[in-house]
Protein backbone atom coordinates (compact mmCIF):
# COMPACT_ATOMS: atom_id res chain seq x y z
CA UNK A 1 0.00 0.00 0.00
CA UNK A 2 2.73 2.48 0.97
CA UNK A 3 4.54 1.48 -2.14
CA UNK A 4 1.38 2.20 -4.24
CA UNK A 5 1.18 5.55 -2.64
CA UNK A 6 4.81 6.55 -3.34
CA UNK A 7 4.62 5.60 -6.99
CA UNK A 8 1.47 8.27 -7.06
CA UNK A 9 3.24 10.65 -5.11
CA UNK A 10 6.13 10.19 -7.85
CA UNK A 11 4.02 10.03 -11.16
CA UNK A 12 1.97 13.72 -9.56
CA UNK A 13 5.65 15.26 -9.29
CA UNK A 14 6.40 13.99 -12.87
CA UNK A 15 3.65 15.71 -14.28
CA UNK A 16 3.83 18.53 -12.03
CA UNK A 17 7.47 19.23 -13.79
CA UNK A 18 6.37 18.49 -17.34
CA UNK A 19 3.49 20.81 -16.77
CA UNK A 20 6.02 23.61 -15.94
CA UNK A 21 8.39 23.19 -18.25
CA UNK A 22 5.74 23.06 -20.93
CA UNK A 23 4.70 26.08 -19.57
CA UNK A 24 8.36 28.00 -19.70
CA UNK A 25 8.80 26.37 -22.95
CA UNK A 26 5.80 28.34 -24.34
CA UNK A 27 6.41 31.74 -21.47
CA UNK A 28 10.06 31.85 -22.68
CA UNK A 29 10.01 33.39 -26.32
CA UNK A 30 7.47 36.04 -24.87
CA UNK A 31 9.34 36.93 -21.68
CA UNK A 32 12.41 37.69 -24.02
CA UNK A 33 10.53 39.93 -26.27
CA UNK A 34 9.41 41.79 -23.45
CA UNK A 35 12.83 42.04 -22.30
CA UNK A 36 14.11 43.21 -26.09
CA UNK A 37 11.65 45.77 -26.66
CA UNK A 38 13.47 47.66 -23.45
CA UNK A 39 16.59 46.93 -24.84
CA UNK A 40 19.09 49.84 -25.55
CA UNK A 41 20.79 47.87 -29.01
CA UNK A 42 19.32 49.16 -31.81
CA UNK A 43 19.66 45.82 -33.01
CA UNK A 44 17.69 42.37 -31.68
CA UNK A 45 20.49 41.89 -29.16
CA UNK A 46 19.70 39.50 -26.33
CA UNK A 47 20.46 40.14 -23.17
CA UNK A 48 19.82 43.65 -23.96
CA UNK A 49 23.18 46.27 -23.36
CA UNK A 50 21.24 48.74 -21.46
CA UNK A 51 17.56 49.55 -20.84
CA UNK A 52 15.28 52.28 -22.43
CA UNK A 53 11.90 53.56 -23.09
CA UNK A 54 12.88 55.03 -27.00
CA UNK A 55 11.62 52.08 -28.89
CA UNK A 56 8.06 53.01 -27.29
CA UNK A 57 7.98 56.47 -27.76
CA UNK A 58 8.69 55.55 -31.50
CA UNK A 59 6.03 53.97 -31.66
CA UNK A 60 3.86 56.74 -30.56
CA UNK A 61 5.39 59.04 -32.50
CA UNK A 62 4.91 57.36 -35.59
CA UNK A 63 1.41 57.74 -37.77
CA UNK A 64 1.92 54.65 -39.31
CA UNK A 65 1.97 52.82 -36.03
CA UNK A 66 -1.13 54.85 -34.83
CA UNK A 67 -3.36 54.11 -37.81
CA UNK A 68 -2.39 50.55 -37.91
CA UNK A 69 -3.95 50.54 -34.24
CA UNK A 70 -6.62 52.52 -34.93
CA UNK A 71 -7.51 50.20 -38.13
CA UNK A 72 -7.27 47.23 -36.19
CA UNK A 73 -9.22 48.37 -33.35
CA UNK A 74 -12.35 49.58 -35.91
CA UNK A 75 -12.20 46.45 -37.50
CA UNK A 76 -11.85 44.15 -34.62
CA UNK A 77 -14.71 46.19 -32.88
CA UNK A 78 -17.12 45.89 -35.92
CA UNK A 79 -16.56 42.25 -36.47
CA UNK A 80 -16.99 41.04 -32.76
CA UNK A 81 -20.60 43.10 -33.04
CA UNK A 82 -21.49 41.77 -36.46
CA UNK A 83 -20.35 37.79 -35.24
CA UNK A 84 -21.99 38.08 -32.16
CA UNK A 85 -24.94 39.28 -33.45
CA UNK A 86 -25.13 36.84 -36.78
CA UNK A 87 -23.96 34.25 -34.57
CA UNK A 88 -27.06 34.34 -31.68
CA UNK A 89 -29.31 34.86 -34.49
CA UNK A 90 -27.64 31.59 -36.32
CA UNK A 91 -27.76 29.42 -32.80
CA UNK A 92 -31.09 30.57 -32.30
CA UNK A 93 -32.42 28.58 -35.52
CA UNK A 94 -30.33 26.13 -34.99
CA UNK A 95 -30.96 25.27 -31.23
CA UNK A 96 -34.66 25.95 -31.56
CA UNK A 97 -35.29 25.42 -35.29
CA UNK A 98 -36.99 22.42 -36.90
CA UNK A 99 -36.46 22.38 -40.22
CA UNK A 100 -34.70 20.23 -42.74
CA UNK A 101 -31.19 20.07 -43.43
CA UNK A 102 -30.52 21.90 -40.12
CA UNK A 103 -27.08 19.37 -39.74
CA UNK A 104 -25.99 20.76 -43.15
CA UNK A 105 -26.36 24.14 -42.13
CA UNK A 106 -24.68 23.69 -39.08
CA UNK A 107 -21.37 22.25 -40.59
CA UNK A 108 -21.42 25.20 -43.17
CA UNK A 109 -21.17 27.68 -40.61
CA UNK A 110 -17.99 25.47 -38.78
CA UNK A 111 -16.68 25.15 -42.36
CA UNK A 112 -14.35 27.83 -42.44
CA UNK A 113 -12.19 26.51 -39.46
CA UNK A 114 -12.05 23.38 -41.48
CA UNK A 115 -10.75 24.92 -44.73
CA UNK A 116 -6.78 26.05 -44.29
CA UNK A 117 -7.02 30.11 -44.13
CA UNK A 118 -4.85 31.05 -47.28
CA UNK A 119 -7.82 29.34 -49.35
CA UNK A 120 -10.33 31.29 -48.04
CA UNK A 121 -8.46 34.23 -48.46
CA UNK A 122 -7.79 33.65 -51.85
CA UNK A 123 -11.34 32.87 -52.60
CA UNK A 124 -12.24 36.14 -50.93
CA UNK A 125 -9.68 37.95 -52.71
CA UNK A 126 -10.78 37.00 -56.24
CA UNK A 127 -14.57 37.58 -54.68
CA UNK A 128 -13.34 41.30 -53.53
CA UNK A 129 -11.27 42.35 -56.72
CA UNK A 130 -14.93 41.49 -58.38
CA UNK A 131 -17.11 43.86 -56.48
CA UNK A 132 -14.75 46.54 -55.41
CA UNK A 133 -14.06 45.36 -51.78
CA UNK A 134 -10.72 44.96 -51.99
CA UNK A 135 -8.47 47.26 -49.47
CA UNK A 136 -11.91 48.35 -48.28
CA UNK A 137 -12.68 48.82 -45.19
CA UNK A 138 -15.88 46.68 -45.53
CA UNK A 139 -13.48 43.76 -47.17
CA UNK A 140 -11.57 43.46 -44.33
CA UNK A 141 -14.78 42.92 -42.06
CA UNK A 142 -16.16 40.67 -44.42
CA UNK A 143 -13.04 38.72 -44.43
CA UNK A 144 -12.47 38.48 -40.46
CA UNK A 145 -15.85 37.78 -40.23
CA UNK A 146 -16.04 34.21 -41.99
CA UNK A 147 -13.23 33.62 -39.44
CA UNK A 148 -14.89 34.45 -36.62
CA UNK A 149 -18.73 33.86 -37.12
CA UNK A 150 -18.10 29.90 -36.38
CA UNK A 151 -16.49 30.40 -33.03
CA UNK A 152 -19.71 32.64 -32.09
CA UNK A 153 -22.09 30.38 -33.53
CA UNK A 154 -20.59 27.58 -31.46
CA UNK A 155 -20.55 29.17 -28.08
CA UNK A 156 -23.79 30.16 -28.35
CA UNK A 157 -25.23 26.77 -29.89
CA UNK A 158 -23.42 25.53 -26.94
CA UNK A 159 -25.24 28.03 -24.02
CA UNK A 160 -28.48 27.94 -25.47
CA UNK A 161 -28.37 23.81 -25.56
CA UNK A 162 -27.86 24.32 -21.86
CA UNK A 163 -30.69 27.23 -21.32
CA UNK A 164 -33.67 26.21 -20.07
CA UNK A 165 -36.28 26.52 -22.07
CA UNK A 166 -38.90 26.33 -19.93
CA UNK A 167 -37.76 29.34 -18.02
CA UNK A 168 -38.33 31.94 -20.84
CA UNK A 169 -41.61 30.36 -21.28
CA UNK A 170 -42.77 30.86 -17.82
CA UNK A 171 -42.08 34.93 -18.28
CA UNK A 172 -44.17 34.60 -21.02
CA UNK A 173 -47.06 32.77 -19.29
CA UNK A 174 -46.44 35.85 -16.56
CA UNK A 175 -47.01 38.34 -18.99
CA UNK A 176 -43.96 39.15 -20.38
CA UNK A 177 -43.93 39.67 -24.23
CA UNK A 178 -41.69 37.26 -26.48
CA UNK A 179 -38.79 39.32 -27.03
CA UNK A 180 -38.78 41.19 -23.25
CA UNK A 181 -38.85 37.64 -21.88
CA UNK A 182 -35.18 36.78 -24.06
CA UNK A 183 -34.55 40.03 -23.39
CA UNK A 184 -34.55 39.77 -19.43
CA UNK A 185 -34.28 35.97 -19.27
CA UNK A 186 -32.44 34.35 -22.12
CA UNK A 187 -29.64 37.00 -22.82
CA UNK A 188 -28.84 37.10 -19.11
CA UNK A 189 -28.45 33.22 -18.56
CA UNK A 190 -26.22 32.67 -21.84
CA UNK A 191 -24.36 36.03 -21.06
CA UNK A 192 -21.13 33.63 -20.65
CA UNK A 193 -21.44 32.40 -24.22
CA UNK A 194 -21.80 36.07 -25.63
CA UNK A 195 -18.79 36.89 -23.45
CA UNK A 196 -16.80 33.89 -24.93
CA UNK A 197 -18.22 34.58 -28.81
CA UNK A 198 -16.93 38.59 -28.45
CA UNK A 199 -13.60 37.69 -26.99
CA UNK A 200 -13.13 34.33 -29.70
CA UNK A 201 -14.17 37.12 -32.58
CA UNK A 202 -12.20 39.95 -31.34
CA UNK A 203 -8.81 38.21 -30.87
CA UNK A 204 -9.14 36.50 -33.87
CA UNK A 205 -9.80 40.10 -36.44
CA UNK A 206 -7.12 41.55 -33.66
CA UNK A 207 -4.71 39.26 -34.65
CA UNK A 208 -5.88 38.15 -38.23
CA UNK A 209 -2.75 38.33 -40.97
CA UNK A 210 -3.37 35.74 -43.55
CA UNK A 211 -7.11 37.69 -45.19
CA UNK A 212 -5.37 40.83 -44.14
CA UNK A 213 -2.46 40.42 -46.67
CA UNK A 214 -4.55 39.79 -49.19
CA UNK A 215 -6.89 42.60 -48.33
CA UNK A 216 -4.54 45.21 -47.70
CA UNK A 217 -3.77 48.20 -49.50
CA UNK A 218 -1.06 50.89 -49.39
CA UNK A 219 -3.70 53.24 -47.39
CA UNK A 220 -5.42 50.75 -45.34
CA UNK A 221 -3.55 47.87 -43.34
CA UNK A 222 -4.05 46.69 -40.23
CA UNK A 223 -1.28 46.02 -37.26
CA UNK A 224 -0.08 42.49 -38.35
CA UNK A 225 0.39 43.74 -41.95
CA UNK A 226 2.83 46.73 -40.78
CA UNK A 227 4.18 44.39 -38.10
CA UNK A 228 4.94 41.68 -41.15
CA UNK A 229 6.17 44.41 -43.36
CA UNK A 230 8.27 45.94 -41.16
CA UNK A 231 9.79 42.77 -39.73
CA UNK A 232 10.68 41.85 -43.78
CA UNK A 233 11.92 45.47 -44.18
CA UNK A 234 13.76 46.79 -40.72
CA UNK A 235 13.91 44.01 -37.88
CA UNK A 236 14.50 46.34 -35.16
CA UNK A 237 13.19 46.21 -31.32
CA UNK A 238 10.08 48.50 -32.35
CA UNK A 239 8.84 45.10 -33.48
CA UNK A 240 9.38 44.08 -30.02
CA UNK A 241 7.51 47.13 -28.47
CA UNK A 242 4.64 46.95 -30.52
CA UNK A 243 4.34 43.12 -29.75
CA UNK A 244 4.39 43.71 -25.89
CA UNK A 245 1.67 46.36 -26.80
CA UNK A 246 -0.30 43.22 -28.02
CA UNK A 247 0.76 41.27 -25.34
CA UNK A 248 -0.67 43.57 -22.92
CA UNK A 249 -4.07 43.82 -24.61
CA UNK A 250 -4.43 40.05 -24.91
CA UNK A 251 -4.04 39.86 -21.50
CA UNK A 252 -6.03 42.67 -20.50
CA UNK A 253 -9.22 41.06 -22.51
CA UNK A 254 -8.18 37.49 -20.79
CA UNK A 255 -8.11 38.41 -17.79
CA UNK A 256 -11.61 40.69 -18.13
CA UNK A 257 -12.98 38.08 -19.47
CA UNK A 258 -11.84 35.46 -16.66
CA UNK A 259 -13.24 38.40 -14.09
CA UNK A 260 -16.48 38.52 -15.94
CA UNK A 261 -16.92 34.79 -15.91
CA UNK A 262 -16.21 34.37 -11.87
CA UNK A 263 -18.47 37.48 -11.43
CA UNK A 264 -21.13 35.69 -13.76
CA UNK A 265 -20.52 32.15 -11.26
CA UNK A 266 -21.24 34.08 -7.83
CA UNK A 267 -24.55 35.41 -9.48
CA UNK A 268 -25.37 32.20 -10.28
Amino acid sequence: MLLTLNRMRAGRYVLYTIGILTALFFLLPIVAIVVLSFGSSRWMQFPPPGWTMRWYNEVAADPRWLDAFATSAQIAAVVTILSVTFGLGAALALVRGQFRGKNLINGLFVSPMMVPVVISAVALYIVSLRVGLNGTFAGYVAGHLILALPFSVISLVNALSAFDVSIEKAAIICGASPTTAFRRVTIPAISGGLATAAIFSFLISWDEVVISTFMSSASLRTLPILMWTSVHQDLSPVIAAVSTILICITLVVVVAFQLFQRNDRNED
